[in-house]
Order: C-alpha cells, then sequence, then structure tokens
C-alpha cells in the first residue's frame, strides 16, 4: 500500500458542463422558459404490471409490446425502465442501444442512457448526459429528475430539491417524481400525501410498500414531538476523541468504539462508517435514565428482528464535546455483544470537519469552513439515522455544497443515504463505487466487477465450519489517493445497490480503513485520505494478511 497521488485517475469530479448545470439549476421561470404539463395516453396492461410491482410481468408485456410494433417508443422505455426496476442493466443498456440507433437524438432516450449510468455506478458520466438531453428538451421532466438524482449524490441539496419541484410541475403524473417531491414537504402534507400515494398502485414492489408504510407511521408519530436539536454546548467544536477497541470474548480486536457519556452513564458503541446516528440497547437506555417518547417502530432485519423506541437523552458527551437534549434509537432488547451495548456513525458529526485516525486511535472534530454569506450555526449531534432527508424542511433550508478554499486537496465524493460511495480504480479505466465499512473484517467485491480484471477461485472457507468461498486475488484498488494491492472475498452487493439506487461493487473492510486517516466534510461530500507506513499503534487489525 502506499501513497499515489501522482498517479491515481482524475476522479475529483470535476463537471465541464457547469455553466449549462447552472442555467438547469436557475429554473424555467428565470429563462422565461414555458413547459406544458405532461399528458399521458391510458396505460397498457405492460404499464399496469409497472404500476403493481410486477417487473417481469411489466418486461415480457413491453417485449411482447415491441414485437408486435418495432420501434414503439413508450414501450421501449417502459421495458428499460422495468429492467432497471430488476437490476438488468445490461440487458436494459441492450435496449437502449438498439432504441438509440433509430432516434439518436431523443431527449427521453438520452435521459434513460443517464439513468441506466446511475444505476451501473458511472456517477460521473451522469450530469453531462442531463445537459445533453436538456439542450434537446429542457421540459422533459424526468431529466430533472435525474439531474436532482445526481445533484442529491454530490451535495447540492438546494438545486436537487428545486429539480424536484420543476419536474413535479412538468409531469405530477409520474409515480417515481411524485414520490421524490413528496419527500421535499413538510411532515403533515407529506403524510396527507404518501397516504394518497399509497391508495393506488404507483411502481413499488412489496419490500418498498412496506418501507413507505413504515415512513408514514413515523412520521405521524413524530409530528407532535418537540424537536430534539442535540445542540452543543461546550465551549469549542474542537475536540479529540479516543478510539477504543472492542475485545469480544478473547483478546483479539474485534471492533473500534467511542465511549459516550449518556446523562453520564459511561456508554461504549461501536464505530459505524456507514452512519447510522446512535443507537443502544435497552439495558444501557435503562442505566442512563433516558426518557422514552412515543416514537416507535416494529422489528425489522435493520434492527435484528428487534422492535425499537426513541429516547432522549439530557445530556450526550463525547470527549470534551457536550450536548444537550438529543434524541437517541433504543433497540427492545439486551446487547448481543460483551464488550459494546450500540453503534455510533461517524456521520453523527456532520456539522464538524472530522478526522477519523485510525492508526493513531483517535477522532478529532473541527469548525467547518464557513460559507461566505451563511449565518453561523450552533453545530448539533446528528443522533436520528431515521430523520436523514436533507431534502425535508424539518432538516432546515437544503442547502448546496460548498467547495472551500482550504479544503482544495479533498476529492469529491458521492453520497447514497449514510454511505459514502467512494470512485475506485480497479485497472485504467475501470472504475467502480466503493463503500467503507468498518464493520467488515476484509475486502469484498462483486463477481462482475473482479472478474474484469483478475482471476476468481474457489477456496474451503475454513473460519466458519467449512463450505467454500471465492476469492479474487492480486486486485489493485485505488481511491482518494491511496493505492492497496490485496486479495478480496466475492459477495453479492444487490441488496445494497438496490437500496442506494447505484451498483456498489463492493466494500473497503477494517483491515485498509484502519490503515488510513480519514479527513471527512460530510455536509460538502468531500474526503482527504491519508497513508503513512509504519505509523500509529501495532494493534490487531493493522496488518494486511495476502
Amino acid at each position: 500500500m502506499y501513497d499515489s497521488r501522482n498517479s491515481w485517475p482524475l476522479l475529483r469530479i470535476v463537471f465541464a458542463c457547469a455553466i449549462f448545470s447552472a442555467a438547469l439549476g436557475a429554473g424555467h421561470r428565470a429563462n422565461a422558459l414555458t413547459c406544458s404539463v405532461a399528458k399521458h395516453a391510458a396505460p397498457t396492461d405492460a404499464d399496469n404490471a409497472m404500476l403493481a410491482g410486477d417487473f417481469d410481468k411489466a418486461a415480457g408485456l413491453y417485449k411482447a409490446a415491441l414485437t408486435a410494433h418495432p420501434g414503439d417508443a413508450d414501450a421501449q422505455l417502459g421495458l428499460i425502465h422495468a429492467l432497471l426496476r430488476q437490476q438488468k442493466i445490461e440487458e436494459a443498456t441492450a435496449v437502449l442501444k438498439d432504441a438509440t440507433q433509430a432516434a439518436p437524438k431523443s431527449a427521453a432516450l438520452i435521459t434513460a442512457r443517464g439513468e441506466i449510468e446511475f444505476a451501473r455506478g458511472d456517477l460521473w458520466l451522469v450530469e453531462p448526459t442531463v445537459v445533453e438531453s436538456a439542450k434537446i428538451d429542457p421540459c422533459n421532466a424526468r431529466t430533472r429528475l435525474l439531474f436532482a438524482r445526481i445533484l442529491e449524490a454530490t451535495s447540492r441539496f438546494a438545486t436537487a430539491k428545486q429539480q424536484i419541484t420543476l419536474a413535479h410541475e412538468f409531469d405530477p403524473a409520474d409515480p417515481e417524481i411524485r414520490l421524490a417531491w413528496i419527500r421535499t414537504l413538510p411532515i403533515p402534507q407529506r403524510i396527507t400525501e404518501l397516504d394518497s400515494y399509497l391508495s393506488a398502485p404507483s411502481g413499488n414492489d412489496a419490500i418498498a410498500t412496506a418501507v413507505l408504510h413504515a415512513e408514514i407511521d413515523r412520521l405521524k408519530q413524530v409530528k407532535d414531538e418537540p424537536a430534539h436539536e442535540c445542540k452543543l454546548v461546550s465551549a469549542s467544536p474542537s475536540a479529540k476523541i479516543p478510539i477504543i477497541r472492542l475485545m469480544g470474548y478473547n483478546t483479539r480486536t474485534r471492533a473500534y468504539g467511542l465511549e459516550v457519556g449518556l446523562n453520564g452513564s459511561p456508554t461504549r458503541l461501536q464505530i459505524d462508517t456507514r452512519g447510522a446516528g446512535i443507537t443502544v440497547f435497552k439495558p444501557a437506555a435503562d442505566r442512563a435514565n433516558v426518557k422514552k417518547t412515543g416514537i416507535e417502530a416494529k422489528p425489522s432485519p435493520a434492527t435484528m428482528g428487534k422492535s425499537t423506541y426513541v429516547a432522549v437523552a439530557d445530556s450526550v458527551k463525547i470527549g470534551d464535546l457536550e450536548f444537550k437534549n438529543c434524541a437517541v434509537n433504543v433497540v427492545d432488547s439486551a446487547s448481543p455483544f460483551d464488550d459494546g451495548v450500540g453503534f455510533i456513525g461517524l456521520d453523527v458529526f456532520s456539522d464538524f470537519l472530522v478526522t477519523a485516525d485510525f492508526p493513531m486511535r483517535t477522532i478529532e472534530t473541527a469548525p467547518l469552513p464557513a460559507k461566505p454569506g451563511a449565518p453561523s450555526e450552533t453545530p448539533a449531534l446528528s443522533t436520528i439515522a431515521a430523520d436523514y432527508n436533507p431534502l425535508a424542511p424539518s432538516a432546515g433550508a437544503p442547502a448546496d455544497r460548498y467547495l472551500a478554499p482550504e479544503l482544495k486537496d479533498y476529492s469529491q465524493i458521492y453520497r447514497a443515504g449514510h454511505d459514502l460511495l467512494l470512485p475506485t480504480s480497479l485497472a485504467p479505466g475501470n472504475i467502480k463505487l466503493f463503500v467503507p465499512d468498518e464493520a467488515q473484517e476484509g475486502l469484498t467485491i462483486t463477481r462482475e466487477a473482479a472478474a474484469a480484471v483478475t482471476k476468481v477461485h474457489e477456496q474451503p472457507n475454513l473460519e466458519f465450519g467449512g463450505g467454500k468461498t471465492f476469492v479474487a486475488e492480486d486486485l489493485t484498488l485505488n481511491f482518494v489517493h491511496v493505492e492497496q494491492k490485496l486479495a478480496a472475498i466475492v459477495t453479492d452487493t444487490s441488496i445494497a445497490s438496490k437500496i442506494a439506487g447505484t451498483t456498489i461493487s463492493g466494500f473497503i473492510g477494517s483491515r485498509t480503513l484502519n490503515l488510513l486517516t480519514l479527513h471527512l466534510d460530510y455536509r460538502d461530500g468531500l474526503l482527504k485520505s491519508d497513508f503513512v507506513p509504519g505509523r500509529g499503534y501495532k494493534f490487531d487489525g493493522n496488518v494486511i494478511s495476502r
């Protein structure tokens, strides 16, 4: 592993189309643009299957329609969207290729190309595609929706909200646009619109529908709950917080964490680089005497099949930082670990400039660069993961990223919810998205990503009682100025990719992360990484096995 600043590919995202994008962002009124509301024909059987969330049936019906009427533009677009909902990206690409040959200047097809690029994980290609489509038809609502998606992924939330509003004005009947618009509304209006949205088929499968119903349940509980802002009350936002080892039942380090004072009660929480607010198990919550609110959630896979509720701590202290009036998630169960009683996401420090110095076992916080003309605000701790919605009024006025001069050596990265998406080069011209995940030990990669650059072979899995696993050897990863050569376990990332809406090709685990110092600006989607060989503690997990 070595620092490769000179050989690192151009992954600092520079948008050559910035001037035209600014014009797009300015809105149609400023440019005297008049757009009619989109009109839709009566839905076909294929369209109804899409609305019912039966994407396999819809794809079959769209294919039949194209057999009967080759070149039918609506059927082509419908088939592309049905295949994307099934994560059949290469099939969608093939359909698009055939359709584009007949209509190379179709704004709808160019936007579909951008949707495929987003789904494939080629996020850096999406904005130029948006610009290409908008030059042909600036009134295409799905172009605006796609623009909003890439804006949100690159921390330009104010402009993203504006584009969603325009998309909804242009085509309020499109279910995807309508749902995106609903999520920008104040909570009372959001509840009403979500109830209406779910009263008829809207193109969601059973899992997505269940998630939306759970979202409504939570919003109904939250709407009358007083705000728990968790504002900083200590004198300075700058602090150096020690990272602790979580040892498990033996002397081998299981994970790393922070000691957090909940109402003065010492609480050991595992660091979660994928972000999850603050979550504690019930015995720890009871010891800290946190106050239970009326906000509860049913069991789900995300909570290990346990029900959860929200409680309020009068004080949360982390190192020298103290916060007041903080809501935290509580799992209604005992901790399954003997060395920790919950989890803390690194993005709880979103109001700070964060340095996670894993080799030296410290997390440092400092003030974020001040935005010109913006009022100064007291930093807060982002303790409730479910409240992460930068486009909603409840999160404050959405803001666009600020590329501060003092952070000019940081790299622009992408975000999907709480996940950081790192453009990672596996070979020249082969760039994929990887997610840093401190909860995993080694590197994992999809078979498709690995097979493109190296051989994949089968080997016995001796650690978990036999069986076999697949391993990709001699991979070279190049991300945020760091290059590393190592082996990876082949894995399936389809669920994570579906949630993110883009292809995640693997996870960078603790063996790699614990060698790095990560400098994070969550507000603006910026990251810098340092690697110094031999620096720091020689703790378990700080050695990469080959």
